[in-house]
């Protein structure tokens, strides 16, 4: 018995015991903790086939076929849910094709299961701020720049300017709308004369304004008229634009309605 146990007791041989007893209980219950959560955990691991789809969405987005890009980046999603990658390239491809709210769902999902993947902020804050939520768009630039290091891209900065640009410009138009209540009248609409008179009123064919109805019908005119109630300071921009004034001189001549297209390459009309 002596030389079978080399000297030491019985009590300190059960001592050791008890202390790996402990361990080896602790261990098993993480490695089942482990196991558990990494069954609960969403699968969004990519595939070749899962890769293949995103590669082909890419390719649709590339030719401006967002509807398509949709449908595949989905396809993709449902090989591997909750991937981050195809997340955010779906809610580039909402927001291509005008659907801000699904852009900002998809964006703020794929931030939730990487929140350093700074794209997907990127694309978080565009969303926002085509929403017209700035402070949010805001939010998500600066978490972005912070997931970036070394101060952010200057892609990411310029967006965050844009987005505090925007509050700045909403604050001053409040205030402004409360400081001229009077000179807008009881209605809270701008003085629309002077836009009048650029449209055309009084001058052409038939004399007088053109047809609004049909103006506001374009989203881009109805998008003005609603930032002018807002804030009548932009008026002035409007008018001392020579580019939109040659607009409405060839609008009221009967040139028809403008290309919006080509005035929203103008970085200064888009702005605006």
């Amino acid at each position: 018995m002596k030389d079978a146990l080399g000297g030491q007791s019985l009590v300190s041989i059960y001592s050791v015991y008890e202390k790996l007893r402990g361990k080896t209980a602790a261990g098993a219950a993480e490695g089942q903790a482990a196991k558990a959560a990494e069954e609960q955990k969403p699968k969004s691991t990519a595939t070749p086939e899962s890769d293949k789809l995103k590669s082909e969405g890419n390719a649709a987005m590339a030719r401006k076929d967002y509807s398509a890009a949709i449908d595949l980046y989905t396809k993709a999603l449902e090989i591997a849910p909750q991937n981050p990658v195809y997340l955010s390239n779906r809610a580039a491809a909402y927001s291509a094709s005008g659907q801000h709210a699904k852009a900002a769902a998809d964006a703020e999902l794929a931030v939730s299961v990487d929140p350093k993947y700074s794209k997907a902020w990127s694309r978080l804050g565009l969303a926002r701020f085509d929403m017209g939520d700035y402070k949010g768009a805001v939010e998500a630039y600066e978490k972005g720049i912070e997931a970036e290091g070394n101060g952010g891209s200057e892609a990411m900065k310029r967006g965050l300017e844009t987005a505090r640009k925007k509050i700045q410009e909403k604050e001053k138009g409040s205030n402004a709308s409360e400081d001229s209540g009077a000179s807008r009248g009881g209605g809270g609409m701008p003085d629309l004369s002077s836009l009048a008179s650029m449209l055309g009123g009084g001058r052409g064919g038939g004399g007088g304004m053109p047809d609004l109805s049909a103006l506001m019908n374009n989203p881009m005119f109805a998008s003005v008229a609603q930032n002018l109630m807002n804030n009548p300071e932009m008026l002035n921009n409007i008018m001392s634009n020579p580019r939109l004034r040659q607009m409405a001189e060839n609008f009221s001549r009967g040139g028809g309605m403008p290309d919006i297209a080509s005035l929203m390459s103008d970085p200064s009309i888009a702005e605006m």
